[in-house]
């Protein structure tokens, strides 16, 4: 049999199939029950199906369903009913139902989750349980609200309505070589039996599957640092514990875990990994100073200095670290030194000296040397081969002392330093030039770049030529020497060479050449100088001097310096004879002057005669073309401002002519537009005249119906209120009647109740019935129904039916929808 549709709630005959059910209300006592199929259920009239048809709740093994508000069973597991005949529920209340027989819901009860498969907790998982209600489970064990533990697998959970599922927790599989961090949540025993305070955190090492417990969550999965001979690991404790070594080990404290120590390491939770330390490694012909360097217990010894040589291998510890890294050996030969340097006291075994803070002392080679740590290497010395023409500066830091060491191979010890020689930039200039004073005089005006760079700690040299000599001033000595050529000079620490600055050109221009040797002679010199006769005509004459030094004695210093006592001899010999010459002319006149050279040969006599009268002659066309060239020049000049005048007035004139030719342009263009611009311009005229004309009809025809339209308006509004008028009058007349005709028939019933009288009325209204009720005890009948069995009887009409009165059908009543009639027999 198919279970049957779902009905309205006010039909008549309810068919309710097997294992189906409905809520019947009763309204007269407002009682929802239960009606359970198989059976056909008639509504009364009284009463309303609120719920159903509906198919009871079947759940199959292995599934359950939640019921919210349940019924209360008594000790037969029978629904207990109120004296109202309703069935009590535990409200608020829930009841998880497990496989059984189909049931329905009684009035009041609420399918809260349907019917759902149990939860099958697998291998490896559990379901983490929270208690909200306090209660005591199948084993006995009670449980407080708030409390958390676990289901573990594989089973299958049956749920209660004291316990939620918080979440399900799968087990993490802990491989070889991990480990996994838990976290307390709360106070708890683990696996092994520890207690655990809320917030502390552990290690699980054991290689499988692990399940946290309750209160336990997995912070991270740790991986274990796989040590090998050339790493090791930095580690450093967050608090004070034992390591898996057994070892305490201190808030703070760093130490490393090396292979020999373990082959892998898991951090502990209280320890952290700083860094993984890479082994340091010396060769033999290396060696490194550790600073602060640990003891045999690993403690830092702050301050010290520890010295390992090679060949060796090692790691360092926390806190150590390297003086400027892995260092070489020191290897020297026999042209080396090394400089040293005390920085504390010590017993140096290898020279068999104390040796005090500061002390400097030199070590030369050959050897290997390997500095302790209480020397400091300054610096690293190499012998310096010098020539006989080659030497240096060297200066001594204890005295301040310098001198100069030329032609021998020099190693300076520990309190010798090389001094830098400072020379005036010109002599800086003309030593780097090195240029041969007798090699080009003509270009001695000439100045060259300089090639290189002096080397200052080396000894300034300077080759003197032959026929040359050179000045040197000795400051400290205050004393001065002169080196003939030629010879190659060397300037000790205190001395600098004397600059000669001579007169050079023509005619003669002081400070021209500059020069560091004196050149003896025989030399020559030319100038050129103007003199003037007495007559005052000027001439330029050009003189040739032969000169040279005549030194008698080159070995002696005296004589030697007079060549020098001159600073400018060329400048001065020059201007000395240049003034005898003009002394000397200037004293005669020019035909004289001229005279007194006399030539022997006829041909010169005529020739220098025609010379000058043609130098006469030259001279006046000179003279004669500067006045004409000059003349000529005003009149160019003239030529010139007259031609830009004309320039000038030809431009404004074609700029006049130009206006002129617009003008005429722009009135033709005027008569040729004049016509067409007035034929467009009445055109639009005409055309705006048009279009205002229309803008004014439309206005006016706007006007006249905006008129017609109030007009009928107002005609409408008339007519309404006539209308409405009209309505109104009907009305309160129509109103006034009924007023009227109501008090008219309220008086004549008023008057006819007065005539006849309460007891009259009283009499009649009882007589039918108690004649009925005579008739039918007259003839011993109580009651008689005659009705097709659907159709709802009127039993209050039923008597004046059976006595055959004055039958009158019975009243149609409607209720819910439904038509009910009797039916007389």
């Amino acid at each position: 049999m198919s279970a049957p549709q779902r009905r309205s709630g006010e039909e008549s005959i309810y068919r309710i199939a097997p294992y189906y059910y409905l809520h019947v209300l009763d309204q007269n006592l407002n009682v929802t029950r239960l009606e359970i199929g198989p059976q056909t259920y008639i509504r009364q009239d009284n009463e309303r199906v609120v719920f159903g048809p509906e198919k009871m709740i079947t759940v199959p093994p292995r599934h359950y369903c939640i019921i919210e508000n349940p019924h209360v069973k008594d000790k037969d597991g029978k629904c207990v009913f109120d004296e109202n005949g309703s069935a009590k529920l535990l409200h608020a209340d829930q009841e998880i139902r497990l496989a059984q027989d189909p049931f329905p819901l009684y009035p009041g009860e609420v399918l809260k989750q349907v019917v759902t498969p149990l939860k099958v907790v697998a291998a490896n998982s559990a379901l983490r349980l929270r208690s909200i209600l306090d209660f005591e489970d199948d084993i006995g064990e009670k449980r407080t609200a708030g409390d958390e533990w676990l289901f573990e697998g594989p089973g299958t959970y049956i749920p209660r309505k004291e316990v939620v599922i918080e979440e399900t927790i799968r087990a993490t599989v802990i491989k070889p070589n991990q480990a996994i961090r838990l976290r307390a949540r709360k106070e708890t025993i683990d696996r092994q039996g520890i207690a655990r305070f809320t917030g502390e955190e552990w290690l699980v090492k054991k290689t499988g599957a692990y399940l946290p417990g309750a209160y336990e969550e997995v912070v991270d999965i740790v991986n274990a640092y796989v040590l090998t001979e050339k790493k090791a690991l930095h580690m450093r404790s967050i608090r004070t514990f034992k390591d898996d070594f057994g070892i305490t080990r201190k808030n703070g404290e760093e130490w490393l875990i090396t292979m020999k120590d373990t082959e892998t390491h898991i951090p502990n939770v209280y320890e952290e990994v700083v860094g993984v330390t890479n082994i340091t490694t010396l060769t033999s012909r290396q060696y490194c100073v550790i600073l602060d360097p640990c003891d045999e217990t690993g403690k830092p010894q702050l301050g010290r200095k520890k010295l390992v040589k090679g060949e060796k291998s090692f790691f360092l510890l926390p806190g150590e670290r390297l003086e400027r890294g892995i260092q070489n050996i020191y290897v020297m030969g026999e042209d080396e030194g090394l400089i040293l340097r005390a920085t504390e006291s010590f017993k140096d075994s290898e020279f068999d000296e104390d040796r005090k803070p500061g002390d400097r002392w030199m070590i030369r080679g050959p050897l290997e040397y390997v500095p302790p740590v209480e020397v400091e290497v300054i610096m690293k010395r190499q012998a310096i081969p010098l020539d006989e023409n080659e030497g240096i500066y060297v200066r001594d830091i204890k005295t301040g002392k310098v001198r100069a060491i030329t032609g021998e191979t020099y190693m300076m010890n520990q309190d010798e330093e090389l001094w830098e020689k400072e020379l005036p930039p010109a002599v800086e200039s003309l030593l780097a030039q090195a240029k041969d004073p007798l090699a080009d005089r003509s270009d001695r005006t000439r100045s060259e770049p300089t090639s290189k760079t002096r080397d200052k700690t080396r000894v300034v040299t300077f080759r003197v030529p032959h026929n040359a000599a050179v000045q040197i001033y000795d400051y400290k000595d205050k004393k001065a020497r002169v080196v003939f050529g030629p010879e190659l000079v060397m300037l000790g620490p205190d001395e600098q060479f004397t600059q000669l600055s001579l007169s050079g050109g023509k005619p003669k221009k002081p400070n021209l050449i500059k020069s560091l040797c004196l050149l003896l002679g025989p030399d020559f010199c030319t100038d050129i100088i103007t003199v003037e006769t007495a007559d005052h005509a000027r001439l330029s004459l050009q003189l040739s001097y032969n000169w040279h030094f005549g030194v008698k004695d080159k070995s002696s210093e005296e004589e030697a310096a007079k060549i020098f006592s001159v600073p400018d001899f060329v400048g001065d010999a020059c201007k000395a004879i240049a003034s005898r010459v003009r002394g000397a002319v200037a004293q005669v006149q020019f035909d004289d002057f001229h005279k007194s050279v006399e030539p022997v040969d006829q041909r010169t006599r005529d020739a220098l005669q025609k010379s000058v009268q043609l130098a006469i002659e030259i001279t006046t066309n000179s003279q004669e073309a500067a006045a004409r060239h000059e003349a000529e020049r005003l009149e160019q000049e003239a030529k010139g401002r007259l031609e830009r005048q004309k320039i000038s007035d030809e431009a404004e004139a074609e700029k006049s002519r130009k206006e002129l030719l617009e003008l005429q342009a722009h009135s033709a263009a005027v008569e040729s537009t004049g016509q067409a611009k007035a034929e467009a311009q009445s055109r639009a005229e005409a055309a705006r005249i048009e279009g205002e004309a229309a803008v004014d009809q439309a206005k006016l025809k706007a006007q006249a119906m905006k008129i017609e339209a109030e007009s009928e308006l107002q005609r409408l509004t008339s007519a309404r209120e006539a209308e409405l008028k009209y309505v109104r009058e009907q009305n309160d007349m129509e109103l006034n009647k009924s007023k009227e005709l109501a008090s008219i028939e309220t008086d004549k019933f008023k008057k006819m109740v007065d005539a006849i009288g309460s007891s009259t009325l009283q009499a009649i209204a009882v007589a039918g019935p108690e004649m009925q009720v005579r008739l039918l005890q007259s003839l011993g009948m109580k009651s008689t129904l005659i009705t097709d069995g659907s159709t709802p009887i009127n039993l209050f009409q039923t008597a004046q039916g059976l006595i055959g009165g004055q039958i009158m059908p019975p009243p149609k009543r409607s209720r819910m929808g439904d038509t009910q009639s009797d039916e007389e027999d």
